[in-house]
């Protein structure tokens, strides 16, 4: 059992891992963000055929719209399951809610590529639709903060940002296997096909991805953090109470920098995709493709820039990245209007942009937050934004374009979240190779909240 040092400066040991305890650690975080992912990424890229088979009207942008309101409410209810699966992981451990939540997620999955459509049950097709979306939700409020607290508690120190990315990476796979499904569907199939049974597959391969992840996560063992915690019988009772009591300020730091990543994110890897097609003339082949290649560049820079910020620190990376997305955002759907080859250009480099933020944004969080109120900070910073401002980037846009009718609308939306992660990177300490254990790790909320800092 490992024991930490107990005196004021609470120094934490450097994590000593193998490489093949590493490798078991990584899979099992961040296998439960590739299946979550590739549901969600598969259920963005099928919206129109979606909306066909569960919600049918003699208007589309109505039908779309009802699909995306959906999507919007399966955020909704993921503060919920943050409030229930982050103090759970605060006081039972990383690894059962990393468990629980992978069981839930996939078979909702399931359930959704058996579910009949309007056409055979009616009214009860929407309704069940609405009622499983809302269980994966629920699952999904607790995914993020279970797998970011057991990758950072089980990184190396000096390459806890490599470590910490590979979250992302997962994430990034489930929307680059999506991507790929769909382009295989839209490409195979035909739209009698796909409306009958085609969107079906998707859904129906999930399942078995998320038994798989189950089994790992189930054989992995608790974090070293967590067992210390264990140890020294410092576990806390009231996890969010202490989080609100001692930790409201690196709360709102920590939402600043989940709000600036979940906006790019899903502008670019899941509204981009109907955006090409219904403003920009492109064919739905065409903005898959591109999907894909910018889910491939991500693959190849997030860790990239999460090693880059284990070597000059997490703000250099953040603020660079966010300052970019200010400057650049209204260019690039600018550029977009201009043809293909402008489309392309300006979706590769918002694609650039959004590795750099994913590369650090999560590893930073998770260092903000002492071990007691790790998991149940990340969960309620990330699903409250999530909830506020990333199911609601699809329907958004489509409300905002159709009222004003202007193509440009996502530029300036990106440009505001830009601001508000600047803002929060820069009222932030560095914090690349800190300890993880601190002070107010040792006793029960006993450091107040204006002494506890955020490096």
């Amino acid at each position: 059992m490992l024991i930490r040092d107990t005196d004021a400066t609470a120094q934490e040991p450097e994590v000593t891992t193998d490489a093949v305890a590493l490798r078991r650690s990584v899979a099992a975080g961040a296998v439960g963000v590739f299946v979550h992912w590739f549901d969600w990424a598969a259920y963005a890229y099928l919206a129109s055929t979606v909306a066909d088979v569960f919600f049918p009207s003699d208007d589309g942008t109505t039908g779309l719209l009802a699909v995306f309101g959906v999507f919007a409410v399966s955020f909704g209810i993921r503060p919920g399951g943050a409030m229930v699966f982050g103090p759970l992981g605060d006081r039972i451990g990383r690894k059962r809610t990393l468990s629980l939540v992978i069981f839930m997620m996939s078979g909702a999955t399931l359930i959704i590529g058996l579910l009949p459509g309007y056409a055979s049950i009616g009214v009860a097709a929407p309704i069940l639709l609405v009622v499983l979306r809302l269980i994966q939700g629920f699952a999904a409020g607790g995914e993020f903060g279970s797998a970011a607290s057991f990758l950072a508690e089980s990184a190396p120190r000096r390459r806890r940002g490599f470590g910490v990315s590979w979250l992302e990476v997962g994430s990034l796979l489930g929307f680059l296997a999506g991507s790929f499904v769909f382009l295989l569907l839209s490409t195979g199939l035909d739209d009698a096909q796909l409306a009958s049974w085609g969107w079906r597959i998707p859904f129906l391969v999930a399942a078995p991805l998320g038994v798989i992840g189950y089994i790992i996560r189930n054989k992995i063992e608790d974090t070293p953090e967590y067992q210390a915690l264990e140890a020294n019988d410092m576990v806390p009772r009231s996890p969010v109470r202490e989080l609100l009591r001692t930790h409201k300020r690196q709360l709102l730091q920590a939402a600043g920098l989940m709000a600036a990543m979940h906006v790019p994110f899903y502008a670019v890897l899941t509204y981009l995709v109907t955006y090409e097609t219904d403003h920009l003339g492109h064919t739905a082949d065409s903005a898959a493709l591109l999907s894909t290649v910018i889910s491939l560049l991500g693959l190849v820079l997030v860790p990239l820039f999460g090693r880059l910020s284990d070597r000059v620190g997490r703000k250099p990376v953040f603020v660079g990245a966010t300052a970019a997305l200010l400057v650049l955002s209204t260019p690039s759907f600018l550029l977009m209007r201009t043809g293909l080859t402008g489309t392309w250009i300006a979706g590769l480099l918002l694609g650039a942009i959004l590795a750099a933020i994913l590369g650090t944004y999560a590893v930073w969080s998770a260092e903000i937050f002492p071990t007691r109120t790790r998991q149940s900070g990340l969960s309620i910073a990330y699903n409250i934004t999530a909830a506020l401002f990333a199911g609601t980037v699809p329907y958004l846009m489509t409300v905002l374009i159709s009222a004003t009718g202007s193509t440009l609308v996502p530029g300036p939306y990106l440009m505001v979240f830009a601001v508000g992660g600047l803002v929060a990177a820069l009222s932030l300490k560095e914090t690349a190779g800190s300890p993880l254990l601190r002070p107010e790790d040792k006793s029960d909320a006993s450091v107040d909240s204006d002494q506890t800092t955020s490096a």
